[in-house]
């Protein structure tokens, strides 16, 4: 139903940065896979906490749905305003507001990006270490608990996020936590928020946590005959205690991709990417370690480089591996889902999915951190062909209940959005109830971010 009551409100609050041409709504209802646009009825771009507080007090009194807006990048439908309502550009609170070199923490508004941020923060021997892939907002990846390439080393946004400005579904401006290291100090409301999906609290302010531009960087490349011995040498890199900085895996379709994509040359193989970050000596250590590894487990073709330009070219050829794979097959969308397992289960996981993919007449390129067990399943849909959609589903479906029958989740770092809504009770029980209670309590009218996360209701 349209809310035009709140949308004549909200234009007279913020004049021409409240949108309502089918341009910019339809830029707002595209989402990065397979589901359906889904244009808002507005679009907001606030430039401040106030104003975002009086924009939700707006859409509270009148029902109106909001949902935080980051770059965009998100995988299983976060950001569609699936029940109408506005979307919140947050585009222009792109601002880094401190930076605290002796602490080794930064306060940044939501709508800054992660290359953003790294390019302000270059002059201080500093650098936010979170990855995913895409270039995007520090917003949308604590709302996501985002994770990514460097995980294994840095940790994920839950651990690297200190503290939370955020304006509540009332319109109610709260801070959560602090810049002090630890606290014992009541609920942790920061780390509720984080991963929440914007459908407890919108975020407008983040203290992250920085880490020193180490003093050299290594990186190398290696292939393997099958999934298992690539898997095994990871595990056994782990094992031994070797500080790897990022250790990534893709099997060999999607270095055939990538090859295609990205003008590399790499053997049609599984490989293994990895990198090390630390002293130039211990860099290199840690390098000849691997490499007397991947030796011991048959690996072969590898290469290791200190160079900039060289380890540049490395990650952009992965981070460029989703759009690669597209590209592989010109007109298709793609399911693209995510599941993490303990790292002991990881090529049982990974070789069970490839059979499933199989199974289905599907093609499914598998890249993934394996450094924590976390791997993902690009499934190819060709949009003349709907039967493609169901069996994609079907494949996701069960790859999720093979996680958690291996101890698993069912994403590891995609969230939970509308795409992987259906198994939230299979991972969590009663406990899914508990969440639900939760948004309740927050978020009695439910306007934020409807239709995620929580049991609709």
């Amino acid at each position: 139903m349209p809310h035009d009551t709140a949308l004549n409100a909200l234009s007279q609050l913020l004049g021409e940065r409240f949108s309502l041409s089918k341009s910019d709504l339809a830029a707002h209802g595209q989402n990065e896979t397979y589901f359906a646009d889904c244009p808002p009825e507005g679009v907001a771009y606030p430039e401040t906490t106030a104003e975002v507080s009086e924009i939700v007090k707006i859409c509270a009194a009148n029902d109106c749905p909001v949902v935080a807006w980051g770059a965009g990048t998100s995988l299983e439908g976060h950001a569609l305003a699936i029940k109408g309502g506005i979307v919140l550009d947050f585009s222009r609170m792109n601002k880094v507001l401190s930076i605290n070199a002796e602490d080794m923490d930064a306060v940044v508004q939501p709508g800054i990006t992660r290359e953003d941020l790294n390019t302000e923060l270059r002059t201080t021997g500093l650098f936010f270490p979170v990855d995913p892939g895409a270039n995007a907002s520090i917003g949308g990846m604590a709302a996501t608990r985002a994770s990514g390439t460097t995980a294994v080393r840095y940790g994920t946004m839950r651990e690297n996020v200190l503290a939370l400005e955020a304006v509540l579904a009332d319109g109610t401006i709260i801070r959560t936590g602090t810049r002090a290291r630890k606290s014992s100090a009541g609920y942790d409301l920061t780390h509720l928020l984080v991963g929440s999906e914007g459908t407890l609290a919108i975020i407008t302010e983040l203290t992250v946590r920085l880490q020193g531009q180490p003093e050299s960087i290594s990186a190398a490349v290696c292939a393997f005959d099958d999934m298992d011995t690539a898997v095994n040498t990871v595990m056994a890199t782990i094992q031994m205690g070797i500080p790897i900085a990022r250790i990534e895996f893709l099997d060999a379709a999607s270095v055939a991709a990538v090859n295609a994509y990205s003008k590399t040359d790499m053997p049609v193989q599984p490989h293994l990417m990895v990198e090390f970050h630390g002293s130039e000596m211990g860099a290199k250590e840690q390098v000849e370690r691997f490499g007397e590894l991947v030796e011991d487990f048959g690996g072969h073709g590898f290469k290791w480089s200190a160079k900039t330009e060289e380890r540049n070219a490395l990650w952009d050829a992965r981070h460029k591996a989703y759009w690669a794979i597209l590209a592989s097959r010109p007109g298709y969308k793609a399911v693209v889902t995510d599941m993490c397992v303990p790292i002991s289960h990881l090529a049982e996981a990974v070789a069970e999915t490839q059979k499933d993919i199989a199974d289905a007449g599907l093609q499914g390129p598998i890249l993934g951190h394996v450094g924590d067990g976390n791997f993902h399943a690009i499934l190819l849909l060709d949009p003349a062909n709907p039967d493609d959609l169901t069996r994609a589903k079907e494949v996701s479906h069960r790859m999720a209940e093979r996680a958690l029958a291996l101890g698993g989740t069912i994403t590891g770092e995609h969230g939970v959005g509308m795409g992987k809504l259906s198994l939230m009770p299979a991972e969590h029980g009663d406990a899914w109830d508990v969440m639900g209670a939760i948004k309740t309590a927050m978020d009695p009218k439910g306007i934020l971010n409807p239709g995620k996360v929580v049991r609709p209701a």
